[in-house]
């Protein structure tokens, strides 16, 4: 088995970097991935303007005693006269401020009677003052490529004019859940089956990631159809994903099936839960009559065979593809921690890393109770994952490496 840095290292390693790129409004570019960096052809702010509603004023004309003579009122949007000494301007947040001011004094600390303006605080200069470009200069590279463009990101775009940005275009991913024992939710449930929950996690996983999903539901434990749906799902898809049928049972074609049309370069990761995890590469071939791609030569796909069991399945996505499908259209998504103190103790763990679904709970990482690979509930339960490396042993109060849910999605 490798362990999880040598799997994530060689799954990093073969993400071979799209090139396709589109223009889209800035609207349209929620959770895409930049293609290039962005250069502000302004500053921002353009000017320099009041941070408060106030008054506009020269601090060298303040003190005990001292007042002003108020003559004239800017709103936002509106530009105003040079202020000559001994006058202030009526002034509100974000307006420009004019001409011979240094500072503004917020309006709860000034009176004004018969037009005549008096100041019960201390001034500074610069006070409530923001300077033009302290935000963002001209000329500065304010996103980088490779950045997944998030509320944030648009927003600032916006701020410095981009109305349309260049991306990288979707992966489009085939996904499908292997087993016999799978039924669609709201079917009869009989003996011995069980609803596909992989579908659907996985399916919104993908989705979050900024992929197109085409999913072809469930596949039968059967060789030949298992080979079947990889050749056209690989022929049409950047990416061929798969839940279940990657372990050394007897009714788990998906190796086999994957290994007859190319190859596995990663298989068995020395983690827990997840260990059965698969990626490997179908090669090129003819494209399939009635697949939806054209006739010729095809590049192929990766492949991806997740666990069966769901919160395997659901771990070792944001561990490993998730970071896999960002490497793909330039951009990372890297796994970080936080160290934390424990809210428990174990003893010394196996050979094979585990990441068990914890909460922070006044400061202390906890353990869901249950930690079995086939229970979502803790999943759902969990804001994190604590990180137990091999052999550890791991004492109350200890730090422990905790790696925030929020941060993976």
């Amino acid at each position: 088995m490798l362990t999880v840095d040598q799997a994530l290292a060689q799954l990093l390693g073969g993400a071979r970097r799209i090139t396709d790129t589109e223009t889209l409004p800035l609207g349209a570019a929620l959770g895409r991935t930049l293609a290039a960096d962005v250069v502000s052809t302004l500053a921002v702010p353009g000017f320099d303007n009041s941070a408060m509603d106030g008054y506009a004023l020269n601090v060298a004309d303040f003190g005990p005693g001292a007042t002003f003579s108020v003559v004239q009122r800017i709103a936002a949007g509106d530009t105003g006269d040079a202020l000559a000494p001994g006058e202030a301007a009526r002034i509100f947040t974000g307006a420009p401020v004019p001409d011979g001011t240094n500072a503004v004094a917020m309006q709860e600390d000034c009176a004004v009677e018969g037009g005549i303006l008096s100041i019960g605080t201390p001034l500074r200069t610069g006070q409530h003052i923001r300077r033009r470009g302290e935000d963002v200069m001209a000329g500065a590279a304010v996103i980088k490529a490779g950045t997944r463009l998030g509320a944030a990101e648009l927003g600032l775009l916006a701020a410095v004019g981009v109305a349309r940005v260049g991306v990288m275009r979707q992966l489009r991913v085939a996904l499908l859940s292997t087993g016999n024992e799978l039924v669609e939710p709201g079917a009869p449930l009989a003996p011995g089956k069980i609803y596909n929950s992989n579908r659907y996690a996985i399916s919104a996983l993908l989705t979050d990631a900024g992929c197109i999903v085409d999913d072809l539901g469930i596949v039968p434990d059967q060789f030949a159809a298992t080979r079947d749906i990889l050749a056209d799902a690989a022929a049409t898809h950047d990416v061929v994903l798969s839940t279940g049928g990657v372990s050394v049972g007897e009714e788990d074609h998906v190796k086999a099936a994957v290994e007859s049309l190319g190859a596995l370069s990663l298989w068995k990761i020395a983690i827990k839960p997840g260990k059965p995890f698969a990626f490997g590469r179908i090669p090129a071939g003819e494209v399939r009559a009635g697949s939806g791609g054209e006739t010729g030569s095809d590049p192929g796909a990766d492949f991806i065979g997740l666990p069966g069991n769901p919160v395997s399945s659901y771990i070792t996505f944001l561990l490993f593809v998730r970071p896999f499908l960002a490497a793909r259209v330039g951009g990372e998504a890297p796994v970080q921690a936080v160290r934390v103190p424990a809210g428990f103790a174990i003893g010394r763990a196996g050979n094979r890393r585990e990441y068990l679904r914890a909460r922070l709970e006044n400061g202390r990482a906890v353990l869901y109770p249950n930690q079995g690979s086939g229970v979502l509930t803790s999943v759902v339960w969990a804001d994190g994952l604590v990180v137990i490396p091999e052999g550890a042993t791991v004492a109350d109060g200890d730090a422990v490496d905790f790696v925030p849910l929020a941060a993976l999605r």
